[in-house]
């Protein structure tokens, strides 16, 4: 009970760890399955220009949450109220990082993504564990507990590639607390994108797809 998400399987697809030059681990949202994210996996490897390492030097792998859900209630939520859910959601980001680590991928080649509820846990997990990754996505998103927070995140990102994306409007993540993730990662030396999209659903769109594919790109020809 106090590790939920422990024995809970992590899906892969796209290159096999041994044979691959980077990974990507994605997170998904509440409700949803590790399938689902592998969703965007696809989508990342469409339309590739003929100049362009294809994607497929990718492995990309997807954790499972028990129950589809890392936390029961809103990331706005007090923290006490999400345990041991968002502890758990943490060590399985950690154990597919050691996974990918243990297969001869470094942290340096390896992107952790995540959509919503999972862009929550990623952005979490980056900032209680900065270091040198190939890039951190957080769609619709932002990091973890209530307003007013004070946080005491200690570290350097190293110039890490950083992304957040979200609706201005969404309903589920305030603006706010995107922008105050941003300022959080550029405290830690990454190197931050921010983007707010005017009206946006709760959703990806191709424009923040764009972004990542070129992350993936310059993470390939490095």
């Amino acid at each position: 009970m106090n590790d939920p998400h422990l024995g809970q399987p992590v899906v892969l697809t796209g290159a096999p760890l041994d044979q691959a030059r980077a990974a990507m681990i994605l997170v998904h949202g509440r409700g949803a399955t590790a399938e689902s994210i592998l969703l965007l996996a696809r989508e990342l490897t469409m339309w590739r220009a003929p100049q362009v390492r294809p994607l497929q030097d990718v492995a990309f792998l997807a954790p499972q949450a028990a129950g589809n859900t890392w936390y029961p209630y809103s990331f706005l939520s007090p923290i006490a109220q999400n345990e041991p859910g968002i502890t758990s959601g943490l060590a399985s980001l950690a154990r597919t990082l050691a996974q990918v680590e243990a297969a001869g991928i470094p942290a340096e080649r390896t992107v952790l993504l995540g959509f919503s509820q999972g862009a929550c846990l990623t952005t979490e997990f980056v900032a209680r564990h900065p270091r040198r990754y190939g890039g951190v996505v957080g769609l619709s998103g932002g990091l973890i507990g209530p307003p007013g927070l004070t946080r005491h995140d200690v570290g350097d990102l190293a110039g890490t590639p950083v992304f957040l994306g979200c609706s201005d409007v969404d309903p589920h993540i305030p603006k706010a607390r995107v922008e105050e993730s941003a300022q959080v990662f550029r405290a830690l030396s990454g190197d931050v994108t921010m983007r707010l999209y005017r009206g946006m659903d709760h959703t990806v769109n191709a424009d923040e797809l764009d972004f990542v594919r070129a992350m993936l790109d310059r993470l390939l020809q490095g």
